[in-house]
């Protein structure tokens, strides 16, 4: 009997060291896969130990490995305490032999059949579980309605972090993995800083197919001249003194699909009558081009081509960037640009080629019938461009080109020439400071006509000298979050011949017209010279209070003074004639204090 029972429990310790060694062999030749670990959902109803917890998910390999474990782990427990038990079972044993001298010793008990019955079942278990390990071929497969996040579109919005958890909530998956789009041009900073562009940082409403636009400038100015009738002359901006009047009221927007674009901007108010008036090209043939196109500020069709950063193509009216300034008085830090803005163009009607090397750089080529004009004024049509450089977001760079357009009425022979240059620069950026920003903007002008009978170089043989040259700068501060503007600016300029001088309204007088009290013939000289002061008051990005000093000077009679500058009982005869015992009040400086509100949707 003793026999038996040392051969048995050897046969035990031989066979769990064999499934240890077994495993242990297995343990090293296999290596783990990782685990998977998903944040699970916040569920505020569940248990507080639970909330915000981790759910581990495996792989079904090691969904296998971890019941093969425990099935070892079983069988070790097991045989430890079927060792553990066999001494017992051997005191019994002897015990039972030495009283009961009926049995037979060389039968084992029915419990000690069973027992071996078990080893066997479990030897051949694990049999079966090394030979699924061996032959099973590792399979990574996730869980079941789980998507791993890929890498989205740059061009794409990003979505933050509980837009993303909202997506996955309603069961929305996230963008498949696609190349990284380029980025839209000028799209890496923020310019509501910037002089003659909008403020506003989001439209109020917009579409797939169209966002709308609408803009107010109402204004109320007071002039220290007191001109008895109430004439303002000398600025494309300014037109009634001590008068409430809606300079701009526009309705339009952008239409935007399938790539098409097109925009809308109409206008009323002062700027229906005033801006055609500064327009001579209408006097040529016939239509009426000033009447068509008087309510229309914007107006034009183009297409997007999605070739390297973008390139457009648009033709109709668009707004010049000559001067700097904005057309619309809401984008601009002053209300009065001075005469390098004031006097040049804001529209032109022909085709433009937007073209987008870079995000930081546009190139932008013109074909235009001329210098602000609907039609020709003679036979030739002007040409130009812009470059826009904007290397960071607190430095741009803008130069504008015009040439070979020959803008005087009934002379071919003269041909312009126009360059208009700026820099801004924002050198202050400190959201977190009452003088949050700080930015300046300079701009120098230099132009000329040549031929028919002017110079570009002064007085010669081929006439005298017609020439423009002249500067503007303004420093514009912000305060308490952009809630507060204050700007100081002016300029100067020297341009003899009169040609970008706006002809004052004396008795009705156009640029078609012209007037005897204000010549504008080759050598007549012209200088001047303006200051100003703007406070602005911004409680929304849609709306701005605006107070503004300005101070304007010239060398000869020009302003309205206390006398008005309309014959007495209103114009008389044509517009700009000559009227016997009439004299236009004239002078040479002007102090002005104009009050805005000016509003953009």
């Amino acid at each position: 009997m003793k026999i038996g029972l040392t051969l048995l429990c050897a046969g035990a310790v031989v066979f769990m060291l064999r499934i240890l060694v077994t495993f242990l062999a297995e343990t090293r030749n296999r290596s783990h896969l990782p685990m998977k670990v998903y944040m699970a959902k916040f569920n505020p109803k569940s248990k507080p130990s639970i909330r915000g917890g981790l759910t581990i998910m495996y792989s079904n390999e090691d969904i296998q490995k971890t019941a093969t474990r425990k099935a070892v782990g079983a069988a070790l427990v097991l045989t430890g305490a079927m060792l553990l038990g066999l001494p017992a079972r051997a005191q019994q044993m002897s015990g039972s032999s030495s009283t009961d001298t009926s049995a037979s010793p060389s039968q084992p008990s029915p419990t000690d059949q069973e027992l071996v019955k078990e080893l066997d079942a479990m030897k051949k278990r694990i049999e079966q579980l090394e030979t699924q390990l061996a032959n099973k071929k590792p399979q990574e497969q996730p869980p079941s309605g789980a998507q791993l996040p890929t890498k989205t579109d740059e061009t794409q919005p990003k979505m933050d972090d509980s837009q993303s958890s909202t997506a996955i909530a309603k069961g929305q998956s996230t963008p498949a993995e696609t190349k990284p789009g380029k980025e839209a041009p000028f799209a890496f900073a923020d310019w509501t800083w910037l002089n003659g562009n909008a403020r506003t940082k989001t439209p109020a409403f917009d579409s797939k197919f169209f966002t709308p636009e609408i803009r107010a400038d109402v204004d109320y100015i007071y002039d220290f001249n007191h001109p008895k009738d109430d004439t303002i002359g000398g600025s494309s901006e300014v037109f009634r003194s001590n008068e409430v009047q809606v300079t701009q009221l526009g309705v339009g927007g952008d239409f935007h699909y399938d790539n098409v674009r097109a925009r809308l901007m109409t206008q009323f108010g002062m700027y229906s009558t005033t801006t055609p008036r500064n327009d001579a090209s209408p006097a040529r043939g016939q239509w009426q081009l000033a009447d068509a196109y008087r309510y229309v500020s914007e107006a034009y069709g183009g297409y997007h081509f999605d070739a390297l950063h973008g390139v457009n193509v648009d033709a109709g009216i668009f707004m010049s960037y000559v001067g700097l300034f904005s057309y619309y008085n809401f984008d601009n830090w002053a209300y009065q640009p001075s005469y390098v803005s004031s006097n040049t163009p804001w529209f032109f009607n022909g085709v433009r080629v937007q073209i987008f090397p870079t995000a930081h750089l546009k190139i932008e080529p013109w074909f235009v019938n001329g210098w602000q004009a609907y039609g020709r004024f003679n036979n030739r049509p002007g040409i130009g461009g812009q470059i826009l450089w904007r290397p960071n977001g607190w430095f741009e760079v803008l130069g504008n080109q015009y040439a070979l357009g020959e803008d005087t009425l009934n002379n071919p022979g003269r041909v312009r020439y126009h360059t208009d240059d700026s820099i801004q620069v924002k050198y202050y950026d400190n959201p977190l400071k009452f003088l949050d920003k700080a930015a300046f903007s300079l701009t120098g002008d230099l132009g000329c006509e040549h031929g028919g009978g002017v110079s570009c170089w002064g007085n010669s043989a081929k006439g005298p000298k017609q020439a423009f040259l002249g500067f503007m700068l303004y420093n514009r501060l912000w305060f308490d979050k952009d809630r507060y503007g204050f700007t100081l600016g002016g300029g100067k300029i020297n341009n003899p011949g009169r040609y970008l001088v706006l002809l004052p309204p004396i008795n009705g007088a156009t640029a078609t017209s012209g007037t005897p009290y204000f010549t504008q013939n080759p050598g007549d000289p012209y200088k001047a010279w303006d200051a100003s002061a703007t406070f602005d008051y911004m409680p929304s990005q849609y709306i701005t209070f605006r107070w503004e000093f300005d101070h304007r000077a010239a060398n000869v009679p020009y302003f309205s003074g206390r006398g008005g500058i309309t014959p007495p009982g209103g114009n008389t005869g044509a517009p700009g004639s000559f009227v016997p015992e009439f004299t236009p009040d004239l002078v040479r400086d002007e102090n002005r204090l104009d009050l805005a509100i000016l509003v953009q949707f």
